[in-house]
């Protein structure tokens, strides 16, 4: 019998350390995220820095023992003392995060090159849930590619 890969090993193309940058927002320097393993594998740390007015923010992505399960849970905080749950996933190039929230639903999607060195990616946010509106675009460029997982 063939093991399925756990849900959490579809982020893999994220691991390592990124610059990060704004198209709305030209005049605010870009900032840096990184991705790694963190429990020896049983969750993603996402660290973003970024310079004012912008939060720095960190996410933990962890996932059920259900490896049918696509998605994965998300807790986010930020600077501004912000805290959220989200959804996400990876599949086929695209990574995707959604909160579904009454009054602020949000979703991000972004679609990483063949390269595996750029992500464009884009925030969006609706009242009710059906009517989007773009919030801010982000590109993610690689900086380092890294497997290591830290226990």
């Amino acid at each position: 019998m063939t093991e399925k890969p756990a849900p959490i090993q579809k982020l893999s193309p994220l691991v390592g350390s990124w610059t990060v940058e704004s198209p709305q927002f030209p005049d605010i320097p870009g900032g840096t995220a990184t991705f790694e393993w963190i429990e020896g594998g049983a969750y993603l740390l996402h660290r973003s820095l970024a310079p004012d007015p912008v939060p720095d923010s960190i996410m933990i992505v962890g996932g059920d023992d259900d490896v049918d399960s696509a998605n994965l849970t998300v807790l986010y905080h930020d600077s501004r003392g912000v805290s959220r749950v989200y959804r996400t996933g990876f599949t086929d190039g695209t990574w995707r995060m959604w909160r579904d929230c009454p009054g602020f639903n949000q979703r991000f999607t972004g679609s990483l090159d063949d390269t595996g060195r750029t992500i464009l990616g884009r925030w969006e946010t609706s009242a009710d849930g059906s009517t989007w509106t773009l919030d801010f675009e982000l590109i993610y460029h690689r900086t380092e590619q890294s497997s290591t997982i830290i226990s």
